[in-house]
C-alpha cells in the first residue's frame, strides 16, 4: 500500500517547498548545536595541549568494548533511518514503519550499552572529584570532559528516540502521512546526533593507545 498526496501546509506554495524549508530549518539548528560542541571540542583540545601525557593516562582507563559496540550500533541507526526516509520517499508505509521502529530500538540499544559503561566507570572510581584514583591531578579534566560530552550526547540521542517514535506512532495510526516532509527534518537530526558520537569516539576512547 502507497500514498502518493502528501499534505502541503500553509504558507508553502507545494511539497517540494515545504520540504525544503524543513531542511533548511533543521539545518539552522545543526549549525547552532555545531557552535555548542565546538566550544567543548576547543575546550578539549587546548587542555589536552596543555597536558597531553595526562589525557592519555586517563583514555586508557576508558571501555573500548563500549565505545567500539556503540559506535557499530549508531552506524546502523543511520542505515535504517536513511532506509525509512527512501522508502517514506516512495510511499512504502510498512517498510518506513519498521524502520523507524529498528531505529527507535538501537537508538534504545545505545542507551542501554552506556548505562552498563557508566556503571562501570562509577565502580572504577571515575568521577572527578576527592579521591579520584588516576594520577596526575589533571586526568580528571579529560573525565570531566567524558561525563559532559557523552551526557549530552545521551540527551540528544533521547530526543532523537522520543522524535522518532513519536513520528513511527502517528504514522501507524494514521495522522501522519508517509510523505510528510517530517522525515527529513528528522533523519537530518538522527545523522547530527550519529556525527557527534563519531568525533567524539577517537577523542575519548582512542587517545594513548596507538
Amino acid at each position: 500500500m502507497s500514498e502518493v498526496s502528501p499534505v502541503v501546509h500553509e504558507p508553502w506554495p507545494s511539497f517540494e517547498r515545504q520540504k525544503m524549508a524543513v531542511s533548511f530549518g533543521m539545518w539552522v539548528f545543526i549549525a547552532s548545536e555545531v557552535l555548542f560542541f565546538s566550544g567543548l571540542l576547543l575546550a578539549y583540545t587546548i587542555y589536552r595541549h596543555l597536558d597531553a601525557e595526562a589525557f592519555k593516562i586517563a583514555s586508557r582507563e576508558t571501555e573500548v568494548f563500549y565505545g567500539g559496540t556503540n559506535t557499530a550500533i549508531l552506524l546502523t541507526s543511520s542505515l535504517t533511518m536513511a532506509m525509512a526516509v527512501h522508502a517514506s520517499d516512495h510511499g512504502f508505509r510498512r517498510m518506513t514503519i519498521r524502520c523507524l521502529a529498528a531505529t527507535v530500538a538501537f537508538g534504545l540499544a545505545f542507551l542501554v550499552m552506556k548505562g552498563f559503561e557508566y556503571h562501570s566507570d562509577l565502580d572504577k572510581g571515575l568521577w572527578p572529584g576527592p579521591g579520584f584514583p588516576l594520577h596526575p591531578a589533571t586526568t580528571q579534566l579529560f573525565w570531566a570532559f567524558y561525563w559532559i560530552a557523552t551526557g549530552v550526547h545521551a540527551v540528544h540521542l533521547s530526543v532523537g528516540i522520543g522524535i522518532v517514535s513519536t513520528i513511527a506512532v502517528r504514522l501507524k495510526r494514521g495522522t501522519l502521512l508517509v510523505k510528510a516532509s517530517t522525515f527529513e527534518g528528522a533523519a537530518l537530526y538522527w545523522h547530527l546526533v550519529d556525527t557527534i558520537w563519531i568525533i567524539l569516539l577517537p577523542m575519548i576512547y582512542l587517545v594513548g593507545r596507538a
